[in-house]
């Protein structure tokens, strides 16, 4: 069996104190820890990492020296740590030793029910050999996901460029890692290169490649922030800082975009695939739509393999959604008006969906909260300040919100690490927020979202929805509640509603048997529902269109 060369002395000692954190990070998922988040920094109360293994919390003390040994106040930061993060398990970790006080005031809180664990140097090293080659797979690859993985390799064999589409919650990342895995295998010593738009995304990649490649291959993070003396094995990095490299002679030998939306026809994307085009090249995402006109095929052919949201939910890869748009707010004045006259989306909107009041908004969401089990929400709301308020509004409404809590990017990174795992433990039942759910958080156990948002963006609005539809134990559907104040949205919203209807309908037919939690898109006021899919039948992309479009719909005959 191969070293973690990750977690021997020579390479702790050149990784400095980050270097040290960065490395047990990457040991805790090889050793079977399923959420592991980095806390390190000004207000860490003495915690560094905290893990989830099972149901237990974990949290880890990482104290690195150049030289010498750690004294007592690292075991008196994690006796700290233990009580704030109400750790079930707490390790101290140390590429050197403790020192004779130390060990002393381990073993003394050890004999009163405080147990600290330590990690030192030799044991680090130990670790590293005796844990398995790759990270132990919580479930083997979906026959869907094998099937993709056999398509880009093949299409990459062709034509040396692929593109992959599977909606979010489907695995395109690990669908990325297998493809990764695979080239790999045939040519060990090869030079991966993963790119993204932004460095939080890069970082979550470099810890969803740990579980597809040997813990023989060194993983590099390349962002402003993060500059490595070697650029061997994996490099994950974020666009301006690869093309940086690149530019002064960088040349990897297989490259995976992802959310591949980003990549324009001219740009940072675009020149680094044209100097690395000797390269293969592979992009993924979930939605492939551009704000601009521009076709991701032109640069990486038409898709590998792709499966949708609905294709998902109807093969049962996806959770069921109950989604429930609230249209007591259509003012149908404003529908006949439109219907007679024609009015731009900007001024349909505003005339259209009368304000609704937060606390309206509130009861139906308790109505919700209390007909759902094990309810773990997200809600989406307009502004960093309209999280807050809400998160506000929500812990003062009901005892069982009580630790309701916000995250927006205006929130420190270690904080939004330490809320994320209070999320995930189910100590904080809801979470308002503004964008930061759209790429790359993995929140399986959610499973009721709220939309108190506008969003012209059909890709943020899939990116938003499919929080929720990963597969989770004990999780039958996702319970969705819209608020609806967007014209765009309802036509969305109704085009989901039909294909999962198209899908279901074939998968039944396929099986000869009625498909359990079956999706449901229903209306507050299903009369609303229907004419609302009669107004909008003839405007099948109205989603995509802009504020300043105007539209035309078909005259209103019928409506009191």
């Amino acid at each position: 069996m191969s070293a973690a060369v990750f977690l021997s002395a020579d390479e702790l000692l050149k990784g400095g104190p980050a270097g040290l954190t960065h490395a047990v990070e990457r040991a805790l998922w090889y050793l079977g820890f399923n959420d592991v988040r980095v806390i390190d920094g000004a207000g860490d109360h003495g915690a560094d990492l905290l893990a989830v293994r099972g149901r237990e919390q974990w949290v880890f003390q990482c104290k690195w020296k150049a030289g010498g040994k750690v004294d007592r106040s690292g075991v008196d930061d994690l006796e700290r740590a233990r009580t704030r993060y109400r750790a079930d398990k707490a390790v101290l970790i140390t590429n050197t030793d403790l020192n004779a006080a130390a060990e002393a005031r381990r073993v003394v809180l050890n004999g009163v029910g405080v147990p600290i664990s330590l990690w030192h140097g030799a044991t680090l090293g130990s670790i590293g050999d005796q844990m398995p080659e790759t990270v132990p797979a919580k479930y083997a690859l979906r026959p869907y996901q094998a099937k993709a993985a056999d398509a880009v390799v093949r299409d990459l064999g062709a034509n040396g460029t692929a593109l992959l589409v599977l909606a979010t919650g489907l695995g395109k990342t690990v669908v990325g890692g297998e493809i990764i895995s695979r080239h790999l295998k045939v040519n060990p010593a090869a030079r991966i290169l993963v790119v993204a738009h932004m460095k939080e995304l890069v970082a979550q990649l470099e810890k969803a490649m740990w579980r597809h490649i040997p813990k023989s291959v060194p993983t590099r993070l390349l962002t402003g922030e993060s500059r490595p003396e070697s650029l061997d094995g994996v490099v994950v990095g974020t666009v301006e800082s690869v093309l940086g490299a690149v530019r002064v002679g960088y040349r990897p030998d297989l490259i995976m975009i992802d959310e591949t939306h980003h990549v324009a026809e001219t740009g940072r994307f675009a020149e680094l695939l044209d100097l690395c085009g000797n390269a293969e090249q592979f992009g993924v995402t979930a939605t492939p739509w551009r704000g601009d006109k521009f076709d991701i095929t032109s640069r990486f052919r038409y898709p590998s393999f792709k499966m949708g949201i609905a294709e998902g939910m109807a093969a049962g890869y996806l959770s069921a959604v109950n989604y429930r748009l609230y249209v007591d707010n259509v003012d149908w004045n404003a529908v006949r008006d439109a219907s007679v006259h024609g009015q731009s989306i900007k001024d349909l909107n505003k005339s259209l969906f009368l304000p609704q009041r937060d606390e309206e908004i509130i009861e139906h969401f308790r109505e919700a909260w209390r007909t759902t089990a094990n309810p773990r929400a997200i809600v989406f709301c307009q502004t960093i300040e309209h999280a807050e308020h809400m998160a506000q509004l929500f812990a003062t409404s009901d005892s069982a919100w009580s630790n309701a809590s916000f995250l927006h990017s205006g929130l420190p990174r270690q904080r939004r690490q330490i809320l994320l795992n209070e999320f995930r433990l189910g100590r904080v039942p809801v979470i308002t927020c503004v964008d930061v759910f759209n790429e790359g958080v993995d929140v399986p156990d959610v499973n009721l979202i709220a939309f108190l948002r506008v969003t012209h963006s059909r890709r943020i609005f899939v990116q938003q929805l499919g929080r929720g539809l990963r597969l989770s134990p004990g999780k039958e559907a996702l319970r969705v509640l819209d608020f609806v104040t967007d014209i765009r949205r309802v036509a969305a919203t109704l085009e989901l509603r039909r294909s999962l209807e198209a899908q279901e309908a074939q998968e039944s037919e396929h099986l000869r048997v009625r498909m359990p939690h079956a999706s449901r898109i229903q209306f507050s006021d299903e009369t609303v529902g229907s004419l609302m899919d009669h107004w909008i039948q003839d405007a099948a992309d109205l989603e995509t269109k802009a504020d300043e479009v105007r539209l035309q719909f078909p005259l209103t005959t019928g409506i009191e």
